[in-house]
C-alpha cells in the first residue's frame, strides 16, 4: 500500500552521485517526492584526495563510501546502479541502457572527464578521475621503481624513475609533491640497486606560473617549495608528444616511463543529450536558475553546468559550489512543489581556494586572506574531512590522516591486480 502511494508522488531523478547529486538528494529527502539517483559506480568518491590514493597516501576506502550507505535509507530515495546513455525531455524520460525512467524533475550533476588535445595521450598519460584511474597510477609509479630494481641498465632506470606531470593546477601541484616524496622520503631506504632519491620529477604548465586561480605570490610560493622538493617546474611550456617513452617538450625530448595528465577536463555528454548549447569544454550553459534553457524541469549543476559568478567569472568545478548548487535545484524544486516562492537566481559563495604542496605546506586564498605553509597545510587537512560526505566518524578519518603523515602508511603499498606498470623500453 506504500509503495502505491509514492508512485503517486512526484519523481526526481538525479544522474550522479557526486557532491551536487548527493546534497540535492538530502535537501529533497523529506519532501512528497520520490527519488531515484542512478550512478554508473556504487560509491560516492571525494575526488580532491584521490591523488593521495595515487601516490600510497590514503587507500581507496578512506576516500569512498557506497551509495546506499551514505543516502539509500531515507525512506524516499532509491538508487539505480547503471549508466545514462541519454534523455528525452519531450517524453521526459531517462535513458539507462535500454530502460526508460520517467521523470518529473531531472538533476544532472555527471560531472567531468580528462580533456586531452590529442585522443591518443590518453592512453600513454593516464588522468586522476576515479578510483581505477587512482589504483592505476599508484601500481605505474611503485613498479617504475621495481623495475628500475631489476635493471642493470644506468640509462633505463632513469628513464623509468623519470616522472612528468603536465598540468600545474591543483592536481598537478599535489602529485608532482607527493612522488617527490615517496621518492625522496618513503622509498629512499628501501631498495639495494637504486636510490629512489634521485628520481626524477617534472611539473609541465604552459602558463606563466602555477596555480593560476590563486594571487601571484602564492603560485610562485608553490613553485618554491616544489623545486626545494626536487621538482622541476617548466613554466609556459608544452606538451608536444606524448608516447610510450616519454614527452617531447619545446623540442627536447624527455625520456620517461610515467607521464600523468592533470592539464584539463571536459564535461560529460550531458549537452549533446538535451541538445542544449555548450562552452568549449563541454558544459550547458545553463539559465540563472539552473535548469537547461527551454527546459525549465530539468537542473545541470557541478562541473557538467557553466555557471558565473556576479563578476562573470566560471564558476570553478570544485565540490563547494557543486554542493550550493545541488542544495539550489532541490530548494527550487521544493517551492514548485509547496507553491511558495522560489529562491531566486543561484548566487555562488566562494568558500577559497586551497592547494596542498607536500605533506606540510599548502596555499590558500579566501578574500583578502592568504596563507602558506604548514598552518595552511593543517587547515586544507581539517577543510577536507569536513567535507566528507557520508563516511567514518570524522574523528576517525582525521586520526587516520595524520597516522599517514607520521608513517607514509607503509600498507598503501602494495602492488595489486594486473601489471599496469610501465613497460620496458622497446629500443633497450
Amino acid at each position: 500500500m506504500q509503495k502505491e502511494r509514492d508512485k503517486s508522488l512526484p519523481h526526481v531523478v538525479i544522474v550522479g552521485a557526486g557532491f551536487g547529486g548527493l546534497v540535492a538528494a538530502t535537501a529533497l529527502a523529506r519532501a512528497p517526492v520520490r527519488i531515484t539517483i542512478i550512478d554508473r559506480n556504487n560509491h560516492h568518491l571525494f575526488q580532491p584526495l584521490l591523488y593521495q590514493v595515487a601516490t600510497a597516501g590514503l587507500s581507496p576506502a578512506d576516500i569512498a563510501a557506497p551509495v546506499r550507505h551514505i543516502i539509500g535509507r531515507e525512506r524516499n530515495v532509491s538508487v539505480l546502479l547503471g549508466a545514462v546513455t541519454g534523455v528525452d525531455p519531450a517524453s521526459k524520460a531517462v535513458l539507462v541502457g535500454d530502460r526508460r525512467l520517467s521523470y518529473d524533475w531531472l538533476i544532472l550533476a555527471t560531472g567531468a572527464t580528462h580533456a586531452y588535445p590529442k585522443p591518443a595521450w590518453s592512453a600513454v598519460a593516464p588522468g586522476l578521475k576515479s578510483i581505477e584511474d587512482a589504483t592505476a597510477i599508484r601500481a605505474k609509479i611503485l613498479l617504475a621503481f621495481e623495475h628500475a630494481e631489476a635493471s642493470n641498465d644506468p640509462v633505463e632506470q632513469r628513464r623509468l624513475m623519470t616522472f612528468v606531470i603536465v598540468g600545474g593546477g591543483p592536481t598537478g601541484v599535489e602529485m608532482a609533491g607527493a612522488i617527490a616524496e615517496i621518492a625522496k622520503r618513503a622509498l629512499a631506504r628501501e631498495f639495494k640497486n637504486i636510490d629512489p632519491r634521485s628520481a626524477r620529477i617534472l611539473l609541465v604548465e604552459g602558463a606563466e606560473r602555477l596555480l593560476t586561480a590563486f594571487p601571484p605570490e602564492l603560485s610562485d610560493y608553490a613553485a618554491r617549495t616544489l623545486r626545494r622538493l626536487g621538482v622541476d617546474v617548466r613554466l609556459g611550456d608544452f606538451a608536444a608528444t606524448i608516447d610510450e617513452d616519454g614527452i617531447e617538450l619545446a623540442g627536447e625530448r624527455i625520456p620517461a616511463a610515467t607521464v600523468i595528465w592533470a592539464a584539463g577536463v571536459k564535461a560529460s555528454p550531458a549537452a549533446d543529450w538535451l541538445g542544449a548549447e555548450a562552452d568549449r569544454a563541454g558544459r550547458v550553459q545553463v539559465t540563472d536558475r539552473l535548469t537547461a534553457p527551454s527546459h525549465p524541469d530539468i537542473f545541470v549543476v557541478g562541473d557538467t553546468a557553466a555557471v558565473y559568478d556576479a563578476n562573470g567569472n566560471l564558476v570553478p568545478g570544485i565540490a563547494p559550489a557543486a554542493k550550493q548548487m545541488g542544495k539550489h535545484a532541490a530548494e527550487t524544486i521544493k517551492a514548485r512543489l509547496y507553491g511558495s516562492a522560489e529562491p531566486g537566481p543561484f548566487r555562488y559563495r566562494h568558500m577559497g581556494n586551497l592547494a596542498t604542496i607536500g605533506r606540510s605546506s599548502a596555499v590558500i586564498h579566501y578574500g583578502r586572506l592568504r596563507l602558506r605553509g604548514w598552518l595552511a597545510w593543517m587547515i586544507w587537512g581539517v577543510a577536507h574531512v569536513w567535507f566528507l560526505i557520508g563516511f567514518r566518524n570524522k574523528l576517525v578519518v582525521m586520526a587516520d590522516w595524520f597516522w599517514a603523515y607520521h608513517t607514509f602508511k607503509k600498507g598503501m603499498r602494495l602492488i595489486t591486480g594486473g601489471d599496469n606498470g610501465p613497460r620496458a623500453s622497446s629500443s633497450r
